[in-house]
């Protein structure tokens, strides 16, 4: 108890004037979803260009939808099925917290999916541009839960350990900001190399795979450190339900990857 790292008591809300609250959690996701955006618009115009600008912007609103709509049905679904089960309308109450990545990756993909339909455009190389900008929300978001005090990890004592406002007397892992640096900010490193290689722009759905695989490891190594959720707790083998989930997304990853192959030039 001595040696934990007091934990820096900062207020979740940001601005609060009457009936306007803004949350450190909510300017997460508008951080994430404008700087992916603005990104986005240049990774679209690298050759072979697969979309315009003004596409990316229509995206947007795309994007946020499947977020948000797949984020929250992932949370209900892969999370608390029984309670929501009995307590339908809460489903609704999202400032009530409950989000889900898996569920919010799954409701992008969709959404990626009609809109290229609707569109004409490759899916898959679209979506390598799009998947590139992700780690950009991610970690802004694993520092909203660091703000928040929530998702922490697992008692430790380490000489970093930090004593939760919620999280009991015991010194436990900042979980939030491990997951921040390899789900978010060495995940974005390793697609933005990726994504600015032409051989590897050239064979769609590798960066897509490489995001879906990078994530599921990055998550799964950094659920080692954090506390399952109560009402869960550990799963399958000592899993949790956030490692179980990403075992899909590597493998799919893995696919994506290995089958990618490079496009072929049309005749001018």
């Amino acid at each position: 108890m001595l040696l934990a790292i007091p934990f820096p008591m900062i207020d979740p809300v940001l601005v609060e004037l009457g009936p306007l609250v803004i949350r450190w959690y909510a300017l997460a996701y508008i951080a994430g979803i404008v700087g992916g955006w603005f990104l986005a618009r240049r990774l679209v115009a690298l050759p072979p260009v697969v979309a315009s600008r003004e596409q990316i912007d229509d995206f947007v609103t795309w994007t946020t939808l499947g977020i948000i709509l797949g984020g929250r049905i992932g949370y209900v679904l892969f999370y608390r099925p029984d309670y929501y089960l009995f307590h339908p309308l809460e489903i609704l109450a999202v400032w009530q917290g409950g989000m889900s990545f898996h569920g919010g990756a799954l409701g992008v993909i969709v959404a990626v999916l009609l809109f290229c339909r609707q569109q004409k455009l490759d899916p898959l190389a679209f979506g390598d541009r799009v998947v590139a900008v992700v780690p950009i929300g991610i970690c802004f978001g694993r520092l909203a839960n660091f703000i928040n005090g929530e998702l922490w990890g697992r008692v430790s004592d380490v000489p970093w350990a930090m004593v939760f406002p919620n999280g009991g007397p015991e010194p436990r892992h900042p979980s939030q900001l491990y997951q921040a640096g390899m789900e978010g900010v060495a995940l974005f490193i390793l697609l933005q190399i990726l994504v600015h290689i032409p051989a590897i722009r050239a064979r769609p759905g590798f960066v897509t795979g490489a995001f879906l695989a990078g994530y599921g490891v990055a998550r799964g190594i950094g659920e080692l450190f954090r506390q399952p959720d109560a009402y869960l707790g550990f799963l399958f083998a000592g899993a949790t339900m956030g490692q179980l989930l990403s075992v899909p997304m590597i493998l799919v990853g893995a696919w994506l990857m290995l089958r990618a192959k490079p496009a072929r030039a049309v005749a001018a």
